[in-house]
């Protein structure tokens, strides 16, 4: 204000005022001020708020998980749906975004003939596969056995556990049910194939006995009481009693020695027996 007025016209308007005037208008200024700097005060203060939040937004990076996936030959009969599951895990890792990014990092993990088919089909028309699930559904018709469906459904529905342990026998059963991807199976199916597949014993009995929701709820459970049984019997294989040593009393008897000693007397016995025979014929011969 003194720059703009004057210091002499300040002083004028304030020698012109009562003494109760001039601290009225002090006062006044002065709070004027206080609010103009806590105004200052509380901008500064959301500027920096707003910079330690939205900083390290730009010097963040999104971490990707780069994994190695087998590369689909297009040869084998049941690789093709692990070798999506792989893929999808992949993309998902390493956040591979839109249609055509993901085509190629596909065509990129394939080998063999399933490599050349792509590739003879995009000399035609390079726009051939126009998202992953096109080119998904592309090498399911080209490589996949006919019928695979069907014939994954009938072995689902005739699947046993045989020598395999429960875990493994698991596996199978999801791979079968995952392989079925028209008219899935119902979860119901799929716990009584579980239960009834099972190898008659106590993991049966006990799986039987309860109910279950869900498959893996039931496939769990199977295994947690396969998991029980195996370590029970091998703690059974493994324990050996201790043996009580008696203080004071007769020290054991070695059976090893009566044994050698009972065949000494019957050695003994038998050489007795014969050579009284031999005298005997020996007398009776000069007789």
């Amino acid at each position: 204000m003194s720059v703009l007025m004057g210091e002499s016209a300040i002083s004028g308007m304030l020698d012109s005022l009562s003494r109760d005037q001039q601290h009225a208008a002090i006062n006044k200024f002065l709070q004027g001020e206080l609010a103009v700097e806590r105004q200052k005060i509380a901008l500064l203060q959301q500027q920096g708020s707003h910079q330690s939040m939205g900083g390290p937004t730009h010097m963040r990076r999104t971490k990707t998980l780069k994994i190695d996936i087998s590369r689909y030959k297009g040869t084998d009969e049941y690789s093709l749906l692990r070798w999506f599951v792989e893929l999808d895990d992949d993309i998902r890792t390493r956040h591979i975004e839109g249609d055509e990014m993901q085509v190629t990092f596909a065509l990129s993990n394939l080998t063999g003939q399933a490599k050349t088919w792509p590739l003879g089909l995009k000399l035609h028309d390079p726009n051939v596969f126009e998202s992953l699930g096109i080119l998904k559904s592309r090498l399911k018709e080209t490589f996949e056995p006919p019928r695979a469906e069907s014939r994954a459904r009938s072995a689902l529905l005739r699947l046993k556990q045989g020598k395999r342990d429960v875990h493994a026998y698991a596996q199978h059963l999801r791979y079968l049910a995952k392989s079925v991807t028209e008219n899935h199976v119902d979860e119901h199916t799929l716990i009584n194939v579980l239960i009834y597949g099972l190898v008659d014993g106590p993991v049966k009995t006990y799986v039987f006995r309860e109910d279950f929701h869900t498959p893996e709820k039931a496939i769990a459970y199977a295994e947690q009481e396969d998991f029980s049984l195996r370590r029970s019997q091998a703690n059974s294989l493994n324990y050996r009693p201790t043996r009580r040593q008696e203080r004071g009393g007769p020290e054991p008897m070695d059976l090893c020695y009566i044994e050698s000693e009972n065949s000494r007397f019957l050695s003994h016995q038998a050489n007795g027996k014969m050579s009284s025979l031999i005298e005997d014929w020996a007398l009776r011969s000069w007789v």
